[in-house]
């Protein structure tokens, strides 16, 4: 894709996993004032501040070229490291970004290719900014590669407070760069494993954002 963010998103403001929780609000909001109870009226208010911001999915531009590997979701890098990728069974660089509940939790294919698998794993609800979370917490993983045979896995992982994971790619889908292809609800994290040679362009502690931040560089052979 071009640098410039994927035009036919029909959510390209809110994320359609938010307008239930929108909709749901403003009715409250509309019954409580109807009921003459200011002070729930003005929470629910302040509520409906935070599910906007919340479930916020703004417009993204990469300068990115095909060799790089684009973020697949905003947040705080916590690991950068070599490890064993648990869903391809070969030593990978893993790259770990946590998700606040201040951050966009919209999550972007980091490349152009095809979904090869699609694999949801029950488990439990650690805090995501630690890494037990990688191996314990219910996730789901999405492998992908691109025209070129190359292959990275991302994995969704629930968080303490994240109780449901969206997912909106299945096995034999065509991605783009950029494209959303889930959503993780009230805080999480997302690991993505590259080869193992693959050049990371961050580091523990850099604040990076979905499809904006280059992430890595593709091995060179």
């Amino acid at each position: 894709m071009n640098s410039t963010d994927l035009t036919s998103y029909p959510h390209p403001i809110i994320a359609k996993e938010g307008w239930p929780f929108i909709g749901a609000n403003l009715f409250l909001i509309f019954i409580s004032y109807l009921s003459g109870v200011a002070w729930i009226t003005w929470f629910l208010c302040i509520l409906l501040v935070f599910v906007f911001q919340f479930f916020r999915d703004p417009s993204r531009v990469t300068s990115a070229d095909q060799n790089t590997i684009c973020s697949p979701a905003d947040g705080r890098v916590v690991f950068v490291g070599s490890v064993k990728d648990p869903y391809n069974d070969k030593q990978s660089l893993k790259i770990s970004i946590f998700m606040n509940v201040f951050n966009v939790h919209s999550n972007r294919s980091p490349i152009s290719g095809h979904i090869e698998r699609v694999n949801y794993i029950p488990g439990n609800f650690f805090n995501a900014d630690l890494d037990k979370a990688s191996e314990s917490n219910e996730r789901n993983s999405i492998v992908i590669t691109d025209g070129k045979g190359r292959s990275l896995t991302c994995v969704q992982i629930a968080g303490l407070v994240a109780r449901r994971i969206c997912c909106y790619v299945a096995p034999k889908d065509e991605v783009k760069r950029g494209q959303r292809i889930g959503f993780i609800r009230f805080g999480s994290r997302v690991d993505i494993y590259l080869p193992e040679n693959s050049s990371p362009m961050v580091t523990v502690g850099d604040k990076i954002y979905a499809h904006s931040t280059s992430l890595a560089m593709w091995p060179k052979n």
